[in-house]
């Protein structure tokens, strides 16, 4: 299947994100548009329909996309479903993990060294605050600098700093970060799946 017969998209999406603990609204970015197109693509075959957000880690992220976990019994081990198919990474500085953010789930580098994504697996960010200080010595851990911005973003909201320029981040959540705190902080058992599945009932892209 090639990447490239997808639809080009003109302007920026919004897509809306429909599960059972309540709706989100996202946009996607028009600079990473292999995930964007994908995603779309994805969402309007029905793909997504009655999966589960089948990892969550308070105060890290939420993760669904994972086409084995429809219906899927609680003692499945699950995370490495996809769509039969890996996109090119498309890690841009400016997008970074803030709260919020939506990014593509991948392999470890150990595997994965051109860092390609998941063809289905997603993850949004729900992330902590930092403080100053403690971005100071993750720039000393990372070998990296924050803008402003991102610190700013880090403290006043919060994110997971230690996951930028890693993983592809391709959109952010608009609407509905209440319903990131309600299924990040839902319970979850020794393999950070929920005790209680946390659906995608739909995804739609909005006008």
């Amino acid at each position: 299947m090639s990447l490239f017969l997808f639809t080009a998209y003109a302007q920026s999406i919004k897509v809306k994100i429909e599960t059972s603990k309540g709706t989100m609204v996202a946009v996607l970015y028009d600079e990473t548009p292999i995930h964007r197109d994908n995603f779309v693509k994805l969402a309007e075959s029905g793909f997504y329909e009655g999966l589960l957000f089948h990892r969550v880690i308070n105060t890290f992220m939420i993760q669904g996309g994972d086409p084995e976990s429809k219906n899927a019994p609680l003692t499945k081990q699950l995370g490495n479903g996809g769509p039969g198919y890996t996109l090119p990474a498309e890690i841009i500085p400016k997008y970074y993990h803030k709260k919020g953010a939506l990014a593509a789930a991948r392999t470890g580098d150990q595997m994965n060294p051109q860092r390609r994504s998941s063809g289905s697996q997603f993850y949004i960010v729900h992330g902590k605050k930092f403080t100053d200080m403690q971005l100071d010595s993750m720039e000393k851990q990372m070998n990296t600098k924050f803008t402003k911005e991102q610190r700013d973003t880090y403290v006043e909201i919060g994110g997971a700093p230690h996951l930028d320029a890693q993983y592809t981040v391709f959109g952010e959540i608009i609407e509905g970060y209440d319903v990131i705190d309600k299924i990040a902080g839902v319970e979850t058992n020794d393999k950070d799946r929920p005790v209680e599945d946390v659906k995608i009932i739909k995804i739609t892209v909005v006008e």
